[in-house]
């Protein structure tokens, strides 16, 4: 398949710019994969759909405030400094808004007591910086960094959304970007959940830009994904092992998650213990070694995101279903409505 078979309009009015008031309360399309089959429910119906000896797999990611405003030595030009990722203590890949104006040997202040040296270009606006630091790094740029929300939500980062783009469950801090499948979820829906006999692991992902990056290229075997560091804990692994030996089945909540377990199976599709980097791109046709279902969100055109959702359910049933999305005015990104495939 190629990069123009994923190419669709979202009209802009339904581009969720804010997140429901409750979390459970956003619309839900269900696709029944063998029988071609769509529902449309409201996120809290998904209890129903998840039966006793089923195991959820859920990605414990958590977002930190990565979007620094600095200011430019000499010329006092304002630039935004995007974390990506640490390399090692210090020093960091960030991206700086605009690039043209950082060159290698700029030093870029973020308060009168933080800033870091620009010591080499990457690529697309990249930046690799050294920060000087007194303290804990984290503990400071809690204080000071913004909420790293994504292009597509216009308005600016508010202080409500530190909790709002944020799963309930997060606990290893390391994304800069939500795994926003999983926003929906509460902690009331996950307690129904493992009330009816459903398995709840975790597992992480942390969340790069490279996830939301749209393909460039139209042959899609000449895409290279961003690196992204996982872990598949023991218990985990032997959770869904022994519910895969036990015929229940496995519902990954986000792509990312997806991501994790597939880079992970076995040669006899069992999931083993794991930590690492992961570059695992899936678009059609790929044959699914681990899960049976996937909760998600309306994604992006041309990401690799629709991409994989499209060789779970087939690309044509999932077209019909963001047809039917669009014509419904579901709300699509981030904040928006849910999918469950199963």
């Amino acid at each position: 398949m190629k990069l123009s078979d994923f190419k669709y309009s979202v009209p802009e009015h339904l581009v969720a710019q804010y997140p429901p008031e409750e979390r459970d309360r956003a619309r839900m399309m269900v696709l029944h994969r063998n029988a071609q089959k769509i529902e449309q429910k409201m996120f809290y119906d998904v209890v129903d759909y998840l039966q006793e000896g089923d195991c959820l797999v859920v990605n414990e990611t958590k977002v930190f405030p990565a979007r620094l405003i600095a200011k430019k030595d000499k010329t006092d030009a304002s630039v935004e400094v995007f974390l990506l990722r640490e390399l090692e203590n210090n020093l960091w890949e960030v991206l700086v808004k605009p690039a043209r104006k950082v060159r290698v040997g700029n030093r870029l202040s973020v308060t009168d007591d933080l800033f870091c040296d620009v010591i080499d270009n990457t690529v697309s606006g990249g930046r690799v910086v050294r920060f000087n630091l007194n303290g804990n790094f984290y503990n400071i740029i809690e204080d000071i960094g913004k909420t790293p929300l994504p292009p597509y939500i216009t308005r600016d980062p508010e202080p409500s959304d530190k909790k709002n783009y944020q799963t309930v469950y997060a606990r290893v801090r390391g994304a800069v970007a939500a795994p926003t499948a999983g926003l929906h979820f509460t902690s009331k829906i996950l307690d129904k959940i493992k009330a009816k006999g459903v398995k709840v692991v975790p597992i992480v992902l942390h969340v790069g830009l490279g996830s939301f990056r749209p393909v460039q290229v139209e042959d899609l075997s000449r895409h290279k994904m961003d690196s992204e560091y996982f872990e598949i804990y023991e218990e985990t692994a032997n959770t869904i092992n022994e519910t895969r030996d036990n015929n229940g089945r496995i519902i990954a909540v986000g792509t990312s998650t997806v991501r994790v377990l597939e880079s992970s199976v076995t040669s006899d599709y069992y999931v083993k213990p794991l930590s690492g980097w992961t570059d695992k791109f899936i678009y059609p046709p790929y044959e699914f070694k681990v899960i049976d279902g996937l909760v998600t969100n309306f994604h992006l055109p041309g990401s690799t995101l629709i991409m994989l959702v499209s060789a779970l359910a087939g690309k044509d049933f999932v077209f019909k279903a963001y047809r039917k999305a669009i014509k419904e005015k579901y709300n699509f990104y981030s904040y928006g409505d849910a999918m469950l495939i199963v």
